[in-house]
């Protein structure tokens, strides 16, 4: 079997510095696209699929959470979650300022600063799941609780039911 050359992201070497073990997806992309379209076109089970979102608080601190694909982000329990009074979603021309990462690759693990994060309850009953690899066209697979490790998150229950 011939092996294309990988292209590994800043997210990749930290978890292979780390000795976390992960599964690389790659797919072509040329303009954004959002986690559902990824499972789909991986063929992947969109339980499985989470996506990473970046917040500020009332504080002014930024707050990065993962949660499934499918579901959204509850703001109120999300600020619960990290003390704050209040969270708001960034605005999609600051994602690359402030975690280093372009929209669409934007991934828990390597961002420019360690922000605190927390990965959706739901994971936990997970064997593994697949997150952004840290830039568009790549998705890692890894066990939630390796990703926690990594990113230095916590679980919390912070999607809308």
């Amino acid at each position: 079997m011939t092996k294309s050359k990988e292209i590994k992201t800043n997210a990749m070497r930290i978890l292979e510095s780390m000795k976390i073990p992960f599964s690389q997806y790659t797919y072509e992309c040329g303009e954004f696209v959002d986690g559902l379209q990824i499972a789909d076109k991986l063929s992947l089970p969109r339980e499985k699929v989470y996506k990473t979102l970046v917040t500020r608080g009332n504080s002014r601190n930024y707050f990065v959470f993962v949660i499934p694909v499918e579901q959204e982000l509850d703001l109120k329990k999300a600020a619960r979650s990290v003390g704050e009074k209040s969270v708001e979603m960034i605005h999609v021309k600051e994602i690359n300022a402030v975690t280093g990462y372009i929209r669409g690759g934007c991934t828990a693990v390597g961002m420019r600063k360690q922000y605190v994060t927390r990965i959706d309850e739901s994971a936990r009953q997970m064997e593994a799941i697949i997150v952004s690899g840290g830039r568009s066209g790549s998705q890692i697979e890894l066990a939630p609780k390796d990703l926690a490790t990594a990113s230095g998150a916590e679980f919390a229950d912070v999607v809308k039911h």
